[in-house]
């Protein structure tokens, strides 16, 4: 189910009636607009857009989500229709038309439409619209979809003290009445509604320019002022012009919009938005406290993959949801792509193809293997089923499937072809079809069995070698067993690389790679027959094609005894996945897992392998070790964790990042002793600052152990008065072990449609804990009515967010209690409970996630 929703079907009959050719939006945020009657300024605002397009001739509708129809007029006559499902329906004749539409409209408190906050430390304002999928028309009356592009010039009126940014841009206001101005944008090229923006408030900018290929463009970097002193511009910048000058070279075209502005804002549901012209992105990128290097690289990729849309997504445009994987898979791949291409011009940093595999590869292989999987490319019916998309396939799968057509076709040629879909679409709308035209004609290979494996089959492929060898060590066969899961049974071609490690030095180093393809159940490669079998054969090396990788019992052994001695991070992080994809399937016990991390992530030197890492080895703990194996595991891990905090260097990001692991595995007296001392000011290793986001973290764990209560929140809380801090304190309070705490927190999550979207995240995140069984039996069947009423749209739920409603049937999931019985109940209720395919999919998500736990354990235990 989904708000308002709008068909795919629906989308194409109103473009074949209709093309539509300009905007002209005003937005009156000054609360004194007389024909509106009398409203309240801090929940509403007054939008009026006047849209000129081309009929066919026929009934068709202009889309609204709004409080009220102020006025409604076409070719100046009024219209007759209500306001009905959130349309504005009309006939009009064949011919030219102006419509135009007054509304009042409402602000949004959960980063949908247009998002109004008041900054807790200053009490000034800030506005900022998030409007994909389909939320412009919260903000003003449009055709809503992707394919009737148009211009738009936006007109604002606003306080004269404020900043006003949009598409086009930065303008001067002029005198609109006391205390107001007016700011009147120049008209964008051709842009789809969901990439339009508004940015108003009291922001602080930084304004600077980069030389693009062929003019100069005018940057800037925007924040909350209670934030100015954490916007750290030069390194932001840096980043941003190193983008421009990759992608202007690669992409074969220049830049091509007027100017390119980075805002950053509070309460953002994802990690930035690709507005034409005038990014969002979430002001905890801000960082206010001390980060590794590891946020520093996704920030850099975040910043990139924003940059790289302006081209793919905003330039040339998918006509429909069907090819959001494209528009995400592409700029995923585009931002470490170019993350790669800085580095090869000497820019110090971490591999980001190794970053890719440690992360973002990660989340793909886990929703390939739910019970929810699709093809990259999915079949979006409408906008429920686009906003369930925004997922590890649409974005992590489809870039790596886009780097193993790298791999098939060549970069150069990839490259080429790109070009050439960028020239010949430009301002337009395309589907895959036209991008695989440009790809085969650069490439001259053939690409429809690439896409018919690739993009319309969905799962993941296993690899694993077999390997025969003479007395002397010598290989006298080696082969590739590719197999499948039964529900997804493509076998497919595959492009990669197998690489051969041996000892030097006390080092694991690379002495031979091939690169081979591989089709099938078996494939044998005797061009490989001779070589000396090494300590660690490593298929996929380079880590090129998608596919879980198998390690032969020889470089298993390997990776255990010495992973840290590999020399290369993406080697390692190859290694680190492939153990890790096999204590998820039961093939290597928790325990084991644990042991591999504690001896591996003190060499480890990409950052975000240790973060990701220490994650898994908790989980490992948490809900694949048997119940009855879990407090001793923990105990060990905690013991490692510390020996590892002890020896790291003092101020480094290790010892940062073996911290908060520490924090967040406390369940004895003594690590809460320590953790309780370290917020106290005392006994913290000489370098590690106990700071403001380390405090949270501490704080929040002790909550979740029953070791500080709301007074202490509270105290915690005045010392950091501000957004992020009231959010922390609500994620800590939720964590309480207390009857009442869990009770509001169930209340705030389930029942209070006032609560921002951030603290509504944070306190479902933090419900539902370990050892807290007795307080937190009694919510489960609370979660089944709650995902009922969300199914049946009741109880309010008909008009909450998505994001809201996704936060609920997800975080509040009872995951730590699921145990055989448990999991009973939940699939008896599914099998007899009709359910919206909404709610089924992220239901029956979790239920898989808990299957799988409970599969681990039994192996385990056996």
């Amino acid at each position: 189910m989904y708000p308002a929703n709008i068909t795919r079907d629906e989308a194409a009959q109103r473009s074949a009636m209709i093309a539509t050719h300009s905007y002209q939006v005003t937005v009156d945020l000054s609360g004194r607009v007389p024909d509106a009657e009398p409203y309240d300024a801090e929940e509403t605002f007054v939008s009026t857009s006047t849209v000129r397009f081309t009929s066919r001739g026929g009934r068709t509708w202009i889309n609204l989500i709004a409080e009220r129809v102020l006025a409604a007029t076409l070719d100046g006559r009024p219209l007759a229709s209500e306001l009905a499902d959130h349309r504005l329906e009309f006939d009009a004749a064949a011919g030219e038309h102006e419509l135009t539409v007054s509304a009042l409209c409402r602000y949004s408190r959960t980063g949908e439409g247009l998002h109004r906050f008041v900054d807790p430390v200053d009490g000034l304002v800030y506005c900022y619209t998030q409007l994909e999928t389909a939320d412009a028309r919260r903000m003003y009356a449009c055709f809503e979809q992707p394919d009737l592009k148009a211009t738009f010039a936006l007109t604002v009126i606003a306080p004269a003290d404020w900043t006003v940014l949009s598409n086009s841009p930065e303008v001067e206001p002029t005198p609109a009445g006391e205390g107001l101005g007016r700011w009147e944008f120049a008209p964008t090229p051709r842009i789809s509604t969901y990439i339009t923006a508004l940015i108003a408030g009291h922001f602080h900018t930084v304004r600077d320019s980069v030389q693009g290929r062929d003019a100069v463009i005018p940057l800037s970097l925007s924040c909350r002022r209670s934030l100015a002193e954490h916007l750290d511009a030069d390194r932001l910048l840096a980043t941003t012009k190193a983008g421009f000058a990759v992608f202007e070279e690669h992409f074969g075209m220049a830049y091509p919009f007027a100017d390119y502005a980075q805002v950053f804002v509070p309460e953002f549901n994802a990690g930035a938005m690709e507005n034409a012209g005038c990014v969002t992105i979430r002001d905890e990128y801000l960082y206010r406290s001390r980060v590794t290097n590891a946020d520093y690289e996704t920030r850099d990729n975040t910043i990139l993959h924003e940059l790289a849309h302006m081209w793919f997504g905003d330039l040339v445009t998918m006509t429909w949801w069907d090819d959001l994987w494209l528009n995400e898979s592409f700029a995923e791949w585009a931002s470490h792509f170019c993350q790669a291409e800085i580095r090869a011009s000497g820019v110090e940093g971490a591999d980001p193809w190794a970053t890719f595999t440690n992360s973002r590869k990660t989340w793909a292989y886990r929703q390939d293997q739910l019970p929810s999987t699709h093809p990259v490319a999915a079949d979006m019916v409408d906008l429920a089923a686009v906003e369930l998309n925004f997922d590890g396939i649409t974005y992590a799968k489809g870039a790596s499937v886009l780097r193993q057509l790298v791999a098939f076709v060549g970069q150069d040629a990839f490259l080429t072809g790109v070009r050439a879909y960028f020239a010949r679409h430009a301002w337009g709308n395309t589907r895959l079809t036209d991008l695989l035209a440009a790809l085969t004609e650069a490439s001259g290979r053939d690409l429809s069995h690439f896409a018919t494996e690739w993009l319309q089959a969905a799962g993941v492929n296993t690899l694993q070698a077999e390997l025969e060898t003479d007395e002397a060590g010598l290989l006298t066969r080696v082969a590739i067993r590719q197999s499948a899961t039964d529900e997804w049974p493509t076998l497919r071609h595959h492009r990669l690389a197998i690489g051969f490690y041996d000892e030097q030095d006390g080092r694991l180093v690379r002495v031979h790679r091939a690169e081979v393809d591989i089709a099938g159940e078996l494939t044998e490669l005797p061009e490989l027959v001779g070589l000396r079998r090494t300590p660690l054969v490593l298929l996929n090396d380079d880590d090129l094609t998608y596919a879980k990788i198998r390690l032969d019992a020889t470089s298993l052994a390997t990776v255990v005894e010495g992973i840290g001695r590999l020399d290369s991070s993406l080697a390692r992080a190859l290694c680190w996945g492939a153990s890790w994809d096999m204590c998820r399937d039961a093939e290597l016990p928790a325990s084991d897992y644990v042991t591999l991390v504690l001896s591996g992530v003190g060499a480890e030197t990409d950052l975000t392998a240790v973060e990701t890492v220490l994650a898994q080895a908790q989980t490992a703990i948490d809900y694949y070790a048997p119940r009855a194996q879990r407090v001793e595991l923990n105990d060990r891990f905690v013991t490692g964790v510390a020996r590892l905090l002890k020896d790291a260097a003092p101020g480094s990001d290790h010892q940062l990042a073996f911290a908060q692991a520490l924090a967040m595995a406390a369940r004895s007296d003594a690590v809460v002793q320590l953790l309780q001392a370290w917020l106290a000011g005392e006994e913290a290793p000489a370098g590690l600052a106990i700071d403001t986001d380390l405090r949270w973290l501490i704080v929040t764990n002790l909550a979740r152990l029953g070791a500080i209560g709301e007074a202490g929140i509270d105290a915690e809380l005045a010392r950091d008065a501000t957004a992020r801090g009231a959010e922390r304190a609500a994620g800590a309070r939720a964590a309480l072990p207390d009857p009442a705490a869990k009770a509001e927190a169930w209340r705030l999550a389930t029942a209070d449609d006032s609560v921002p979207n951030e603290t509504h995240f944070q306190v479902c995140v933090n419900f539902w804990q370990f050892e807290q069984e007795d307080v937190l039996r009694g919510f489960i069947q609370p979660y089944l009515d709650v995902a009922k009423a969300i199914s049946d749209g009741t109880d309010g739920w008909a008009d909450r967010s998505s994001t809201i409603k996704q936060h609920v049937l997800g975080r509040m999931f009872p995951r730590p209690l699921m145990d055989r019985a448990t999991l009973q109940l939940f699939s008896l209720w599914v099998q007899g409970t009709p359910l919206s395919t909404y709610v089924l999919r992220q239901v029956n998500e979790r239920r898989d996630d808990a299957e799988r736990a409970l599969r681990c354990q039994e192996a385990a235990g056996a």
